[in-house]
């Protein structure tokens, strides 16, 4: 199959193109480089030995993605392109809403024009809301976002979904993911944040290899066993081979499907700051802040559904987490944008 990835040189989409690639499927690259590098994409290429179809262009402008689609014909789309800091989100609302429903948007209406019918969309769990107890399942009723980042996904979802509706030849995946970290196991590709990193795996790696001072704990009083919060980290090579499996499984289906992708097994903030201290011998400076706004004390997934329907489970835990994010980091303390140090 031939797969388009929109934004698909970001984090997610870097690494997704490596398990396409590795599963026997060609890839196509459209991404504007807002948050994200070409030189992922290179790394891709050498890591897989198989060539990416790569297009620098912007998801909202629907005469450059009509071009590529109609040139590259895609079999499915995967929809990773979007704007998707939280706190940033909060403070410029008007062009987190215009670029990420507009992506979504120009998407549909080029693979309505080329006669493309399956997409693959990259959700979040932030659409369960504060409503939902954990574990959350695809069962449940959408919840309240607390940002306009949460809010242009759960908007996107029911845009996916009337299309859908609309068209019954459409097939629609609502992957929501819960929290990925983790690189690349050979340390080529891995998270690449611009600035200070809004999630917390990149800044424990960021304090370990001496960027910044300090972690910072938002919150030790939560009703936890050890008072920080409780979230579900997924490696990031599980979460491309979920998206491998949801590609495979969008060709012999029809509609819509919403399917978590989780590990089910929730870590707190100290597990993780733990674990890799212990795993990778080094020591990671924190101190306990008060608590964040919006965070809630625990989420994470009810990932059976993706067991049944995809036959995809993941494999690997937070000690593999911590250990290829340090690899990453410590071969790339700049990322993308500083050479790799010489193993």
């Amino acid at each position: 199959m031939k797969i388009l990835l929109a934004g698909g040189a970001g984090y997610i989409g870097s690494h997704t193109s490596a398990a396409l690639l590795e599963s026997g499927h060609d890839v196509v690259v459209l991404d504007n480089y807002d948050n994200s590098s070409p030189e992922a994409i290179k790394r891709v290429e050498k890591l897989t030995g198989k060539p990416v179809s790569l297009y620098e262009a912007d998801a909202t402008d629907s005469k450059a993605v009509f071009d590529i689609m109609n040139k590259e014909k895609p079999d499915c789309v995967i929809h990773f392109a979007g704007l998707k800091a939280v706190g940033e989100s909060i403070k410029q609302p008007l062009r987190y809403y215009r670029n990420n429903i507009d992506t979504t948007l120009t998407l549909l209406e080029c693979m309505e024009k080329t006669g493309c019918k399956k997409i693959v969309f990259s959700s979040s769990a932030t659409v369960y809301g504060e409503e939902n107890p954990a574990p959350c399942n695809e069962e449940m009723r959408k919840g309240s976002c607390t940002n306009p980042y949460g809010w242009t996904k759960s908007m996107m979802e029911q845009i996916l979904q009337d299309a859908a509706v609309a068209d019954p030849r459409l097939t629609v995946i609502l992957l929501r993911y819960f929290n990925p970290i983790g690189a690349h196991p050979s340390g080529q590709i891995g998270e690449n944040p611009r600035g200070i990193p809004n999630n917390l795996m990149p800044y424990i790696t960021q304090v370990a290899v001496g960027k910044r001072e300090k972690l910072t704990v938002f919150g030790g009083d939560y009703d936890t066993p050890d008072g920080t919060c409780l979230r579900d980290y997924i490696h990031i090579m599980d979460l491309a081979d979920g998206h491998v499996k949801a590609v495979e499984f969008s060709q012999n289906h029809k509609g819509v499907e919403i399917i978590n992708l989780g590990t089910g097994q929730p870590y707190s903030v100290l597990d993780m700051v733990n674990t890799f201290q212990k795993e990778n011998n080094i020591r990671v400076p924190y101190e306990i802040g008060p608590r964040r706004g919006g965070d809630l004390p625990v989420v994470y997934a009810d990932a059976g559904k993706a067991e049944k329907l995809l036959g995809w489970k993941a494999k690997r835990n937070l000690a593999d987490m911590c250990r290829d994010s340090w690899r990453w980091q410590k071969n790339n303390p700049n990322g993308y944008d500083g050479l790799e140090i010489e193993k």
